[in-house]
């Protein structure tokens, strides 16, 4: 270990392992460590269900009517991969999804005046849906027929809009669309976790409907994807690629002591050794003097052993409930999976809620979500801290990434990693320096 590396990693969340990857991918000679014994840091899956358990702190063994403690794998952060997002691309270029195995979620669904209502994913969905009238229909499909069109290049596409200066409100008016149709828009298509995007400039939320759409059009159901075995195979994959271009990898260090000299990291102590470094990228819980509370996040691990009612049967779906909709701040979502991806024993289903937490009773502000769910068999609640760096790296060359937030998509995970590697190269990100030059050692087919 008393080598000098050019990067040195700690913490084998998903941020970390893409980093690494890219940073191995592009020459880069990196060491990677975590004090854990299994991958995924914060985005781990556990496995088994007995690990679980005692994560916890419930008592005793699971039941025998849970099946096998080793069917199951579930994730300590819910989220899905948008299939026309920044990750799937990331995960093309890097060609990891030759390690992975994908399958599309069922269905999408929002919440209104306590009923869920499918998202509608097409225009015939859209003319069938109970979430609008007749006449409302036809706005919101002028509206889609819109965004779609919109291009900033060509002002015929445009019909007046100016897309640095006109808001997205003024957009929904433009196309006279109710409070209900603009909530389910803004929070079940653009993915917005609150309303603030409403008065800012329309082109942001313009490109996410344009997302969900062209990941909608990917494969049909909706615009999710969700890897076999629960997301801990993620930063795997991105770790196995790190080893290819000859990182290396050490998991049970205890890391002692970051060494810093004149302000400068050049290096990190673990178990009385010390590895040299030019830069570091690490998780916040290895830095918590540079990094400063944001907000928390509560997560609700919710064992089912039924699909959720309103969901046309299906073994997969996420719900999200529009902030307005429940008198809040923040959207509440529910992810849910099932043993058709992997991850829990058969017949079994794992929903997952999370939000951003509001109030001093975190629990109760996800009840309405939780009223979905009932009947419960087990229910595991973890409220954690969100950090955000207060070190930039700039001076000490540590760079560190933010806590994973309540969105269920990576989006905002792809923009911390390419924010990281701006700050860290000094030039913009560019997918094509991830192109994967090299092939497995161990004989992959062509």
């Amino acid at each position: 270990m008393n080598e000098e590396y050019d990067v040195i990693v700690l913490g084998t969340g998903l941020t970390e392992c893409i980093l690494s990857g890219i940073m191995s991918v592009k020459g880069k000679k990196v060491l990677h460590m975590d004090r854990n014994s299994y991958y995924g840091a914060e985005s781990a899956s556990i496995t088994p269900l007995e690990d679980l358990y005692k994560r916890f702190n419930l008592p005793g063994e699971p039941p025998e009517s849970m099946g096998k403690g080793r069917d199951w794998n579930v994730d300590l952060i819910p989220k899905f991969l948008m299939a026309n997002g920044q990750l799937v691309r990331m995960l093309l270029i890097t060609q990891v999804t030759r390690y992975l195995e994908f399958k599309v979620i069922e269905g999408s669904y929002v919440y209104k005046k306590g009923k869920i209502h499918k998202v509608p994913s097409t225009e015939t969905e859209a003319l069938a849906s109970s979430l609008m009238g007749l006449f409302e229909k036809r706005r919101f499909r002028k509206f889609l027929v819109f965004v779609s069109n919109f291009d900033e290049n060509d002002p015929r596409t445009m019909e007046g809009v100016d897309p640095k200066t006109t808001t997205m409100r003024d957009i929904y008016k433009k196309f006279d669309l109710s409070q209900d149709v603009v909530d389910f828009t803004g929070h079940s298509l653009a993915l917005y976790r609150t309303d603030e995007y409403l008065d800012q400039p329309c082109k942001d939320a313009i490109d996410r409907i344009k997302l969900y759409s062209e990941s909608l059009a990917r494969y049909g159901k909706s615009p999710y994807l969700y890897p076999l075995y629960g997301l801990g195979e993620l930063p795997q994959g991105f770790a196995r690629l790190s080893a290819i271009y000859g990182g290396t990898y050490m998991l049970n260090k205890p890391i002692e002591e970051i060494v810093v000299e004149n302000g400068k990291v050049v290096g990190v102590k673990s178990e009385g050794e010390i590895a040299r470094c030019k830069q570091l990228i690490c998780d916040p819980s290895y830095v918590k003097d540079r990094v400063t509370k944001v907000g928390q996040v509560i997560r609700a691990i919710c064992i089912l052993s039924h699909t959720i009612a309103g969901t046309a049967d299906n073994n997969s779906c996420q719900i999200i409930i529009p902030q307005n909709q429940v008198n809040r701040k923040h959207d509440i979502y529910v992810c849910m999976i099932s043993s058709a991806h992997n991850v829990a024993a058969k017949g079994k289903y794992i929903a997952i809620v999370s939000t951003t937490v509001e109030t001093n009773d975190p629990e109760s502000e996800i009840k309405p979500a939780l009223d979905l769910l009932q009947p419960i068999e087990q229910k595991m609640v973890n409220i954690s801290e969100q950090f955000g760096p207060t070190d930039m790296g700039n001076e000490s060359q540590i760079f560190i990434s933010r806590s994973y937030d309540a969105t269920t998509h990576f989006e905002t995970t792809c923009d911390d990693i390419k924010d990281i590697y701006r700050r860290m190269t000094g030039s913009d990100f560019d997918f094509a320096e991830m192109e994967r030059k090299q092939k497995d050692t161990f004989g992959d087919a062509e």
